[in-house]
């Protein structure tokens, strides 16, 4: 097998990695909220009913913005049902997701779990901008921010939260280029109530963050040409247009699958080059930069057939709804998304694994039972851990091999990212199913002399998975044979694995 090259010089740089790179995502969806987050009654809940056991996970994972309550659930919100006395707000149903919602966690609750995660975790609220609009999201705001002496600022303190919210990140709305959204619009249309919006949050509060909606993916038909109309509408407005994107085995290709990022990176390319011109042709010194704010590795195709066999009449509450188990290969897909994703550190300023519990997540709980790390858990606990600092530009020299859907792709998908105390790490992921893959990297002025640590999540079967019975089935192992010698780091990379490189 040929050798892998790379250099790494502090000269050469992408950009510094913002802490919102590594949020996540709570939506009123299946089991995130109910028996995952919050479950009044379980052995570890605490005095507010949040499970204590999913607070240590989540923790761990190191997330920090958190976006909620949606997602397609937010096209139907209505946020004065989620606020008041828990026990007389109202049930309704969300069409989104064919489901009852009991409205007993909202937004006090929400802020009170950020809270409990840590000071890093920050609050990134959407707005209904499908069967709602500008007033019910300036009365959000007020309700939300203003300290007091207005009705909904003294609503909020006879709630029980005297101090405000200091919600400063704020979605303006979710997918509203997508027909399954209640309230889908054209992007003439959008673009008009998100300007409208837009404009009456900065009335209200100047040193709001807006995010407008961008592309629900890079497929859809009104790409591209969706994002120029928004961006004219609100360029001068807004800070951010957001990304969503999601990835699975078409038709059991697995080769394409491992080579998922390639999508993600020409996405993220084509969205700054479409702001960037819009910004040329308004002649604005602005810069709007992007907000990923929901990707991961999602079995899509699975939920649609699941979906065209629900009961309609059926309402259910918090059912178990998109609840993907991950596997080893999954973990490797994951770890390169997250890879894309510091590769662009420069523009995407904004990112949201999406979601948090249960519902394509991280972490994993059962009723009334235990709660356990999905294999891809631990890329994101060790992104959001090491990869802090300035991303350095790696120009790999890699094997290629064919994909049917990508063409020829490298082997090789890495990135290395320096941090303040001048240590780095190299985050790499070898997409070859079958052959270890040895790499080589030369360090030029980084001043680096030993290996910390070499992890590999990889496993001989690539299909392992952490689950009920076995929630400790995949974790990560120490590699060997990993050197640093003369300003040369030597590494094999075991076949399809994520690996994290600590030097120092």
């Amino acid at each position: 097998m040929s050798t892998a090259r790379f250099t790494l010089d502090p000269a050469f740089t992408v950009g510094e990695v913002a802490p919102r790179l590594f949020g996540s995502f709570v939506e009123h969806l299946g089991r995130c909220v109910y028996t995952g987050l919050y479950e009044p009654g379980h052995p570890t809940a605490d005095a507010e009913g949040l499970r204590t056991d999913v607070l240590d996970l989540v923790r761990e994972l190191g997330v920090t913005a958190v976006r909620y309550p949606g997602g397609n659930f937010v096209s139907g919100y209505k946020w004065e049902d989620s606020v008041g006395p828990a026990a007389e707000r109202p049930h309704r149903l969300d069409l989104a997701w064919h489901s009852t919602e009991t409205n007993r966690f909202g937004l006090s609750e929400y802020i009170g779990f950020l809270r409990k995660i840590g000071p890093q975790a920050e609050p990134m609220m959407a707005v209904n901008l499908g069967t709602r609009g500008v007033a019910e999201a300036l009365e959000l705001q007020e309700y939300a921010n203003h300290p007091s002496g207005t009705a909904l600022s003294d609503l909020r303190a006879a709630h029980g939260d005297k101090e405000p919210f200091g919600i400063r990140l704020w979605c303006l709305g979710n997918e509203m280029d997508g027909p399954w959204q209640t309230g889908h619009k054209t992007a003439e249309e959008y673009g008009r109530v998100a300007a409208e919006t837009a404009r009456a949050m900065r009335q209200l509060d100047p040193r709001v963050e807006l995010v407008a909606c961008g592309s629900s993916s890079q497929s859809m038909p009104t790409f591209a040409e969706w994002e120029a109309t928004v961006l004219a509408e609100t360029y001068d407005l807004v800070d951010y247009i957001s990304l969503h994107a999601y990835y699975w085995p078409e038709d059991g290709d697995i080769d394409s699958f491992l080579a998922s990022a390639v999508d993600m990176e020409s996405f993220i390319d084509n969205v700054v080059a479409t702001a960037d011109h819009v910004g040329a042709r308004l002649k604005s010194k602005k810069r709007i930069n992007l907000s990923f704010d929901e990707w991961n590795v999602w079995y899509l195709r699975e939920w649609e057939e699941h979906a065209k066999g629900l009961e309609q009449g059926d309402w259910p509450q918090a059912p178990r709804l998109l609840e993907d188990n991950y596997s080893v290969t999954d973990a490797v897909v994951f770890g390169s998304l997250l890879i894309a994703l510091l590769r662009h550190a420069d523009r995407v300023t904004v990112a949201c694994l999406a979601q948090l519990v249960n519902v394509i997540a991280p972490i994993l709980t059962e009723p009334g039972g235990p709660a356990w790390r999905q294999t891809t858990f631990f890329p994101f606990a060790q992104a959001s851990r090491y990869g802090r600092g300035t991303v350095l530009d790696v120009r790999v020299d890699s094997p290629t091999y064919e994909t049917r859907k990508h063409g020829t792709t490298d082997l090789l998908h890495a990135t290395a990212v320096r941090a303040e105390d001048g240590t780095v790490t190299v985050f790499a992921v070898n997409r070859g199913r079958t052959d270890a893959l040895p790499l080589q990297v030369a360090l030029h002025g980084l001043e680096l002399t030993e290996v910390v640590e070499h992890s590999v999540l990889a496993d001989a079967d690539p299909d392992a998975r952490n689950t009920l019975a076995d929630p400790e089935r995949v974790a990560p192992h120490p590699a060997e044979g990993t050197a640093l010698t003369d300003g040369t780091l030597t590494a094999t990379l075991e076949p399809l694995s994520w690996n994290v490189i600590r030097l120092a």
